[in-house]
């Protein structure tokens, strides 16, 4: 179930700072909203995955995930295009968390 939780609160917090961007420094209700209601709910299913997942494993995911999600999704939503240096040091991220689900015995599955 943590990797289910975890997977929820990643979403949450692509969707919280995507808003975040789009609130214009809470100048917005709408995404200001639901920047506030996205990052509570990441937190709120991120505690969930710590029960079962540990910290450091939980939070490289999270935010290896978070990073890549967000900068691809920038990418397309403002034309914030990394430049290759940027996608080179994604990729690498990508693989890191790949790394850590397959080979880590840290991971519980």
């Amino acid at each position: 179930m943590g990797y289910w939780y975890l997977a929820i609160a990643i979403v949450s917090e692509v969707i919280a700072t995507l808003a975040l961007k789009a609130s214009d420094g809470f100048a917005h209700p709408i995404s200001s909203t639901i920047c506030v209601i996205g990052y509570a709910a990441t937190f709120y299913f991120l505690s969930l995955v710590l029960k079962t997942i540990p910290v450091g494993i939980a939070y490289a995911i999270w935010a290896g995930m978070g990073i890549v999600l967000i900068a691809s999704i920038s990418a397309v939503l403002y034309k914030q295009v990394p430049d290759f240096p940027a996608i080179i040091g994604m990729l690498l991220i990508f693989s890191g968390v790949i790394v850590i689900n397959i080979f880590s015995k840290t991971v519980s599955h």
